[in-house]
């Protein structure tokens, strides 16, 4: 569902929490395991550096953020507190009824919410928000959803690339990364 780049910016000026997938968005889909001498496996999950640092420039600008997983990790646990996220669910293949928690808990309107997604599962929660992104390795169906598909793909950048085009769009930038870099 294509819109314009006004239009897109428009959109992306009402955001005021961003909920995504966690494996092949905030990672880039991967699954490693991890075989110890005992014969147990662990998963272990590579986040990206600069997608952390966009998330922590929304959090710096009031917008939250957090993620709706099919899977169930303790590493997402971890990255997420790192993070500051505060919406945290996992283990639902099924996310409608978890995305409902948080826009009621948040008192926000589905408009008001971005998410990010690469697989069927987010369909649903990508046709309910505002502002639809898909990764840019996400699969045809998605991105036929999606108003933006990003430049990066998932766990590469992508997210960061996001929460740098939702703070440009609502003109709060400059001021957001003044924390890092100074005033202008």
């Amino acid at each position: 569902m294509k819109i314009s780049n006004e239009d897109l910016m428009n959109v992306a000026k009402q955001i005021k929490l961003v909920i995504m997938d966690v494996d092949g968005v905030l990672t880039d889909g991967n699954l490693y395991y991890l075989e110890v001498a005992n014969q147990d496996v662990k998963e272990f999950k590579s986040f990206n550096s600069l997608d952390g640092m966009g998330l922590h420039l929304l959090r710096l600008a009031g917008i939250g953020t957090g993620v709706i997983s099919g899977g169930n990790s303790l590493a997402v646990n971890y990255r997420a507190k790192v993070l500051g996220m505060k919406y945290v669910y996992q283990g639902t293949l099924h996310k409608e009824s978890a995305f409902k928690e948080i826009l009621d808990d948040a008192s926000l309107s589905a408009s008001e919410v971005a998410y990010m997604g690469d697989d069927l599962s987010d369909i649903p929660l990508l046709k309910a928000c505002g502002l639809k992104i898909a990764v840019a390795n996400a699969i045809n169906e998605v991105k036929d959803v999606a108003n933006y598909v990003t430049l990066k793909n998932g766990g590469n950048g992508a997210v960061r690339e996001v929460c740098e085009f939702i703070l440009k769009s609502q003109g709060i930038w400059s001021k957001t990364i003044a924390t890092f870099v100074g005033s202008a």
